[in-house]
């Protein structure tokens, strides 16, 4: 019998691709061969995918970006790349289609509902993009990776979780140390697009801080590099140990050490912070498609696990109070990282593996 087969489609970003590794990798694991369906963009994602995984580059297009002759073939195009894919499939058809978002996965989900090839989605936000809001009733179901998720009527969804790396895995529930009278650690991330304003405010924020309080903070801030000198700067200049740099490779340890934790609510810091298990505050990113980091930050605040400041809301006084509120009262940041963590889905790739498992059984041979 020969090995089953998972066509994976996925759009041209981080946020599309990471969980399609993810689940690329549990499935080869199992025996299954498995082929990526993405862009020259999302090309660039495969280097971390095994070896073994078949990539292939889909001809699709989107109503985002060119002129209007380029918008005037988006239609052409995407009908050829689906043509060309379902072509591919009647020649090689795949047990199970699963797309992740972005449109270079139109042709694989395309061209699989054509055929009615056993397919779903996963979307990694609290709000579907554009492209999974086109398949959401027309696939088996669809894993959502924050929860609740916003979902069409008609559409059938079920909580995976998104899946996180294994350096945030090997932290997982790691032991939290809550605030109190020694060295406590503040982590700050703020993504490529939304790090500017927590640049412009945090420091302000940590530097009101009662002096007791104050002395005591440690700070690890993402800072785009236009902005990096001026924060350390000003860090230096309030007497807080801070260290501050447009990217930290090692997240997973700094979150495991941290206190607390500000940032803007992306699917992944989301899943690495309940994954985790720490107190947060987050600033949704307002300029996000769909406003889809508040629907992300949604679960960790209901749970009591996070608090959330929009953004039009955000400056030093609100920042400061809320900051305070968490490093003075040990008790209750214990709570929240207790909350956060029950928000947690460390078991997302298996989860997603049990249901590309499921939908197998219903592809007839």
């Amino acid at each position: 019998m020969s090995e089953p087969y998972l066509l994976i489609a996925a759009g041209g970003t981080g946020g599309h691709m990471f969980p399609a590794q993810a689940l690329a990798e549990a499935m080869l694991q199992k025996g299954w061969r498995v082929r990526l369906s993405t862009d020259a963009r999302g090309a660039r994602y495969t280097g971390g995918f095994p070896p073994s995984t078949e990539i292939v580059e889909a001809t699709s297009a989107t109503f985002a970006r060119g002129g209007l002759a380029a918008k005037a073939m988006v239609g052409p195009k995407i009908a050829g790349g689906v043509t060309s894919m379902a072509m591919q499939m009647m020649r090689d058809r795949p047990n199970v289609v699963v797309g992740f978002g972005g449109y270079p996965s139109i042709p694989a989900l395309g061209a699989a509902t054509l055929l009615n090839i056993p397919r779903m989605i996963h979307e990694q936000n609290g709000v579907l993009g554009r492209v999974n809001q086109l398949f959401a009733k027309r696939v088996a179901q669809v894993a959502c990776g924050v929860w609740p998720t916003d979902l069409p009527d008609g559409a059938k969804g079920v909580h995976t979780g998104n899946p996180v790396r294994g350096a945030v895995l090997e932290r997982a529930a790691a032991g939290y140390i809550p605030p109190g009278d020694y060295p406590m650690s503040v982590l700050v991330m703020g993504g490529s697009q939304g790090a500017r304003i927590l640049s412009d405010v945090v420091p302000g924020a940590l530097a009101a801080l009662p002096d007791g309080l104050r002395d005591h903070i440690r700070v690890a801030h993402q800072a785009r590099d236009e902005d990096g000198e001026r924060v350390t700067a000003f860090y230096a200049d309030h007497g807080i140990r801070a260290e501050v740099l447009p990217f930290f490779d090692d997240v997973p340890r700094r979150m495991s050490d941290a206190q607390l934790v500000i940032s803007r609510s992306g699917a992944s810091s989301v899943a690495d912070i309940s994954v985790i298990g720490r107190p947060s505050i987050l600033v949704p990113f307002a300029a996000a498609a769909g406003d889809h980091q508040t629907a992300n930050a949604r679960g960790l605040v209901q749970a009591g696990g996070a608090i959330m400041i929009p953004e039009n809301l955000l400056d030093v006084a609100a920042l400061t109070e809320q900051i305070t509120a968490v490093l003075t009262n040990p008790e209750a940041a214990q709570k929240m990282a207790r909350a956060a963590l029950s928000t947690g889905a460390p078991d997302a790739t298996e989860r997603l593996v049990h249901l590309v498992e499921e939908l197998a059984q219903k592809e007839t041979p």
